[in-house]
């Protein structure tokens, strides 16, 4: 049983599962560090896109966040140690242009999910490469997946390979196919039919 503060800490209909499930579309890719890239493309302030090699990318500064993790599916990992690159380091090295409200982003095999730059432009918005102070495992994203831990874990997009800079929302990979466009936990924002006006792309 979750303790009284994990207890606290859970949104409404998530459960605290025995053990650390592993949920994710498509096969496991193969990482390979010598061809990796990381793109940052779209309405970029320089008009211009943006490539990583994995060395450069991996040098990038770095921030830790604890943070508690919640899948759609209803179970909730409580108090994960994320390590890897903010997304507001991403945002000082790439700036975008003045008219982006929203990102997409891209994973392997074209997976995506689209955010609310207010969603992606905070402190606890982290490009993750370390869980509890160790590498990624495979299943969970190695070498870089996005963590967004005030969201539902669909948008914390495993094998993260670019960010595209959006002037106009656009549905990502589940959002397209019936989730919620912007998968608050807390306001239990699972699926489509229930969004607000405003709250998806026009």
């Amino acid at each position: 049983m979750p303790d009284p503060t994990e207890e606290d800490r859970l949104p409404p209909g998530q459960y605290v599962p025995r053990g650390r499930p592993v949920v994710h579309y498509g096969r496991v890719p193969r990482f390979r560090p010598e061809t990796w890239s990381f793109s940052v493309f779209g309405a970029t302030a320089s008009g211009e896109e943006t490539r990583f090699t994995w060395p450069e990318f991996s040098s990038l500064s770095r921030a830790t966040v604890l943070a508690d993790f919640h899948c759609v599916t209803k179970f909730s990992l409580m108090g994960n140690e994320w390590g890897g690159v903010p997304a507001g380091a991403l945002l000082a090295a790439v700036p975008p242009g003045p008219g982006v409200r929203h990102v997409m982003i891209w994973g392997e095999y074209g997976y995506s999910a689209n955010l609310r730059m207010a969603d992606f432009d905070r402190d606890t918005t982290l490009f993750a490469l370390e869980l509890d102070e160790k590498p990624l495992t495979p299943e969970r994203g190695h070498p870089v997946r996005i963590v967004v831990p005030h969201l539902y874990a669909w948008k914390s997009v495993k094998w993260v390979r670019a960010v595209e800079y959006l002037t106009e929302d656009r549905r990502g990979f589940w959002e397209d196919r019936g989730y919620h466009n912007v998968g608050d936990p807390w306001r239990e924002q699972r699926y489509s039919y229930q969004e607000e006006p405003g709250e998806g792309p026009a």
